[in-house]
């Protein structure tokens, strides 16, 4: 797709509608802390498109994950692969700061953050074609019928987001409801800009980038799957 045709996809709609609801919970004074001071090493605005050696030093792979949570995922890819650069976004606070905490505990210098919707930092932020990876996992699923609008994954959205991603980029995303994974398989399938990477269903095994949690572990034993897709952005 042209950088005319991506551009038709990015004018917002009058009402948008959020795919979250802003759950912030408590958070620690440690966490406000790391907020308060370590926000100008690790955040990024988005008020301005983002400008990757202004941000990191380095042009390098670029891998954005929307929906970081507490940034155990996005963490552990950072220190695995130190020739990467690392892009998490969001809108939870406590979350932020914990990450920011860890990173900083760390020394690791190749992640930046958002605390944004992901929809606003796809449309100004992220350049068409920028992405290597894109990583959604485990996002709200909004189960109830009359909530469905919520749901981050349309149609509209995966032809934004497919633009981001470079020829032969990839998505990544994972859900343990199964109705939400056939809706994501569905739609990501329709999207002209993308080739389903998995087997004859349409899903993958878990790829090895992405860290099995306590909470999965913990399903997988009580026999519950989790839904992995893959899928390439085809080329331009």
């Amino acid at each position: 797709m042209s950088g005319h045709d991506a551009s038709r996809h990015d004018a917002p709609s009058p009402r948008p509608i959020r795919s979250f609801v802003r759950r912030q919970g408590r958070i620690t004074r440690a966490q406000q802390r790391a907020l308060d001071t370590l926000w100008p090493r690790y955040g990024l605005a988005t008020d301005e498109a983002l400008d990757e050696v202004a941000a990191f030093g380095r042009h390098a792979p670029l891998t954005l994950e929307i929906g970081f949570g507490n940034g155990e995922s996005l963490l552990h890819q950072a220190r695995d692969r130190p020739d990467g650069n690392f892009i998490g976004v969001e809108v939870h606070r406590p979350g932020v700061g914990r990450l920011l905490m860890a990173l900083d505990r760390e020394g690791i210098g190749n992640v930046r953050v958002y605390c944004a919707d992901a929809v606003d930092v796809l449309r100004r932020c992220i350049g068409a074609g920028s992405l290597s990876t894109l990583q959604i996992y485990f996002p709200d699923p909004w189960p109830k019928k009359r909530h469905h609008k919520r749901r981050l994954i349309q149609p509209e959205f995966a032809r934004l987001a497919a633009s981001r991603l470079r020829p032969g980029g990839r998505w990544l995303l994972a859900t343990d409801w199964p109705p939400y994974a056939e809706h994501m398989r569905d739609v990501l399938d329709a999207c002209p800009l993308l080739d389903n990477l998995g087997g004859e269903d349409g899903f993958t095994a878990r790829p090895p980038e992405r860290l099995l949690t306590r909470f999965e572990a913990r399903g997988e034993r009580k026999g519950h799957r989790v839904y992995d897709l893959a899928f390439r952005r085809r080329p331009a």
